[in-house]
């Protein structure tokens, strides 16, 4: 789920899981036969610095034969943020231009590792991954933090920076790389940046319109979909009093309130219930209110991962329910 005020459990919850259970030498077998493939070479940052480390390429292609060079080898020197993506995935393609882009800022401070899962799946299995996007950080050959979903950039970008806070003191690559400047000043949107601040300030009326300007503008601007769809959600859930679901539950009848318990289930992390709620009401109601509540619940699916598997098994529910 990709929601800004419900992601950190999520990413605490997988961070826990990765902690100390993943051992990175277990493709090094694979990586050293006969066959094996030459290291990817790193896509460098545009117009980086003189001078810089040769670490600071900012994005590198890795697979099963490269992994232990090239993330596990790499990771004793500076931060490693793998970046778990397919082609067929939507929300991919609004993550990973993202890191890309914070990769090239950094000047070497992180390299962003690109694993396609479908042509490396081992890789995949290594970490866990039950869906994609997933983003593992590597740091002195271990996994150090991970989370899931396409987040909003800012949540990356504090991600990112506690991480480099964490670890500057053990990996000289951090060092080197602020010694050197940092990398390429990336100039932020400045309509982004009204919208981000808006939201952090919880005016979520003035988000929502910096990131309609946007799209009236460029309506396939996907980073400014997703935001708003998030900003949206996030506006809704905090206006549910706590009552909510109680009162949902006492009037099944009371779509709104059906609604404001969904969004609230969510939210709190219960997705599961959040979306029979809704499946339930779409089996009761009939014209416009049914379609209220399907379009209800498709915007909620679109916060969390398309492989979701609770998403898929809700979209069958719903299908079922419609049809």
């Amino acid at each position: 789920m990709t929601h800004p005020r419900g992601s950190a459990s999520k990413t605490a919850a997988l961070s826990a899981a990765l902690s100390g259970a993943v051992d990175l030498s277990a493709l090094k077998a694979r990586a050293e036969a006969p066959q094996k493939q030459p290291p990817a070479p790193p896509r460098p940052a545009d117009d980086a610095p003189p001078g810089a480390p040769a670490t600071a390429g900012a994005v590198i292609d890795v697979t099963e034969a490269t992994f232990q060079a090239e993330v596990v080898e790499r990771s004793l020197q500076q931060l490693v943020v793998v970046d778990l993506w397919a082609e067929w995935c939507g929300p991919c393609k609004q993550l990973s231009p993202v890191l890309e882009r914070l990769a090239a800022e950094s000047g070497g401070a992180w390299v962003l590792a690109k694993v396609d899962v479908d042509a490396n799946p081992r890789i995949a299995q290594l970490f866990g991954a039950q869906s994609i996007p997933t983003v593992i950080a590597i740091g002195g050959g271990q996994p150090v933090d991970a989370f899931s979903g396409a987040l909003p950039e800012p949540e990356i970008r504090k991600w990112l920076g506690s991480l480099l806070d964490a670890l500057r003191d053990r990996l000289p690559g951090i060092k080197a790389a602020e010694q050197n400047g940092g990398g390429v000043e990336v100039p932020e949107d400045p309509r982004f940046t009204e919208a981000e601040e808006a939201f952090e300030r919880g005016d979520f009326a003035a988000a929502q319109a910096a990131y309609e300007r946007i799209l009236d503008v460029e309506p396939a601007n996907e980073e400014a979909k997703t935001a708003l769809a998030q900003v949206k959600f996030t506006a809704r859930a905090e206006a549910a009093g706590p009552d909510a679901i109680a009162k949902a539950d006492a009037d099944p009848a009371d779509l709104d309130a059906q609604l404001a318990a969904a969004d609230l289930e969510v939210a709190g992390q219960q997705p599961e219930a959040g979306f029979a709620r809704l499946i339930a009401a779409v089996r009761r109601t009939a014209g416009d209110e049914r379609n209220k509540v399907r379009e209800h619940l498709v915007a909620l699916f679109e916060l969390f991962d398309s492989a979701d598997e609770r998403v898929m098994k809700a979209r069958r529910d719903l299908a079922s329910a419609l049809y």
